[in-house]
């Protein structure tokens, strides 16, 4: 790496290449043999090689360097003081170029974040990883500490098959001391904070880790604390979702890299290495009509060939003047394509993978958009239950679908249009397309009904699509019937009812 360190390090915060070296003074080379996280312009947090030992280091560069490097040096201090394991500090100071500051952290062997693991376990042994997070929570609580930037991410797991031997905390710069204010609410909410960030299937788990916090310490079991725990759990995970489906995937963010122009904004994912050139012709694509998946008056579907990689092309058409003045102020279709993607991704709902956002503007005026996500070669659900031979495979497909609707349930996240062809299947499992009318809904009691016909409305769909086929629909509404009565039965049982189930 040239000497001007600190201008290489603010381009590779923002991608390029994955090795390079760091002289530190008086000492060995840092040698990062792979970027793990980039946040532009600030923050670099690499895998390499220090003193001939496997290491992580991170590198903070920017106006604001010096501020967080001392925090999260900080932060890993007061965490060893506290007897909370954490990977060691070999390093930290400032590298060759004296605007670089840096910390290197011993690498822990054996070790993955837990949020990796997490999707690799089954149920069982996802309780036994919660019951130790929760410890580890409850230890940080007990020394006065706080995790504020609380992500599974953010926790190595060291060792899980039957047990977890060490859960090590990262990050010291999310660690805060708690305030002599409302102590009682901030532990709540870091706990609820923790729950958030599991699946919601696993809420069924709440009153259990909740009850085992409140033993290990040493505060009395309250139901009105239990239930507190659980209605903040549900807000901070639709606050989260919002916040990165709504905002940070319109900006430039370590997931997404945005360009804006007075005729034109585009979003387009991190990983996705297309010219700018190639998503300003996206009409190429979409000019053989015959060729087209679909060619409607308000879009235009294709598969094509873009940087190497196969995708699906949705043009949102303006069938004419007063439907662009109607559009033109509004939300495009594309960007809630594109939004409603990244909202079923942190809410680990299966959907293509969201690729571009394309709108031509005159201004803020919005015209055309266009919406770019993976290509899946799968059958729709309809295909699949008419070529499946197998009553297996078609049981564990019905299965996954009530999951997979169950889960919208409990997210309050309605579809819209439930028709088989926008609903794919890999491996046996749903794949759900066409997001452009997807909603989130959370709040009050009005809300929520209007929500509960919106989901009612979306099963009686998704059965329509059988309603000639009494194998299919006695699958469907067994499989449906045991996931959705399994926790709750009175209230859930009424949801299926209503939706004519029963």
């Amino acid at each position: 790496m040239s000497a001007s360190l600190i201008n290489n390090l603010l381009q590779l915060s923002s991608g390029g290449e994955s090795d390079f070296s760091v002289g530190l003074p008086g000492g060995p080379t840092l040698f990062c043999e792979k970027i793990v996280r980039r946040v532009p312009g600030k923050r670099l947090v690499c895998q390499g090689v220090w003193s001939q030992q496997a290491v992580y280091a991170k590198l903070f560069i920017g106006s604001d360097a010096a501020r967080y490097f001392e925090r999260d040096k900080r932060g890993v201090t007061c965490l060893f003081k506290a007897g909370i394991a954490s990977p060691a500090i070999l390093f930290a100071g400032l590298a060759d170029d004296s605007k670089t500051y840096l910390i290197i952290f011993s690498a822990i062997d054996s070790a993955r974040n837990a949020e990796d693991v997490w999707q690799e376990l089954d149920s069982p042994q996802r309780l036994i990883l919660a019951r130790a997070l929760v410890q580890t929570v409850a230890q940080h609580h007990q020394a006065g500490l706080l995790q504020t930037d609380l992500y599974l991410k953010n926790f190595l797991v060291q060792h899980v098959l039957n047990q977890v031997d060490l859960i090590y905390t990262l990050d010291g710069d999310g660690i805060r001391s708690i305030s002599p204010w409302f102590k009682k609410r901030q532990k709540l909410h870091n706990l609820a904070t923790l729950f958030s960030k599991m699946d919601v299937l696993d809420d069924v788990w709440m009153a259990e880790l909740y009850a085992q916090y409140c033993l290990q310490i040493g505060i009395p079991h309250s139901l009105v604390d239990e239930t507190e725990v659980w209605r903040l759990t549900q807000k901070i995970r639709h606050q989260v979702a919002t916040g990165y489906a709504d905002k940070k995937v319109f900006r430039n963010c370590t997931d997404v890299k945005v360009a804006r122009s007075f005729k034109r904004f585009q979003a387009v994912a991190s990983d996705f290495c297309v010219e700018s050139q190639a998503l300003a012709s996206l009409d190429v694509f979409l000019a053989d009509s015959t060729l087209n998946i679909k060619n409607g008056n308000t879009c235009t579907i294709a598969k094509a060939v873009v940087a190497n990689r196969t995708v699906i092309v949705k043009r949102y058409n303006i069938k004419h003047f007063w439907h662009g003045l109607n559009r033109a102020f509004r939300v495009s279709r594309a960007a809630r394509s594109w939004a409603n993607a990244y909202r079923l991704i942190i809410s680990n709902i299966a959907t293509p993978k969201p690729l571009a956002l394309v709108e031509e503007r005159f201004g803020c005026i919005r015209r055309r958009a266009y919406y770019v996500s993976e290509y899946i070669d799968a059958p729709d659900v309809m295909q699949f239950f008419a070529q499946s031979t197998k009553l297996e495979e078609k049981q564990t497909v019905a299965h996954n679908l009530a999951t997979l609707f169950y889960k919208l349930y409990l997210l309050k996240l309605s579809h819209g249009d439930c028709k088989a062809s926008n609903i794919k299947i890999v491996n046996f499992a749903p794949v759900l397309i066409d997001l452009d009318g997807l909603q989130a809904h959370f709040g009050s009691v009005v809300g929520n009904w209007w929500f509960e016909r919106k989901h009612i409305k979306d099963l009686k769909r998704l059965m329509r699509n059988w309603a000639n086929d009494a194998e299919v629909t006695a699958l469907l509404k067994q499989a449906f019937l045991l996931e959705y009565t399994a926790q709750t039965p009175s209230e859930d049982d009424g949801i299926l009812f209503r939706a004519g189930f029963a």
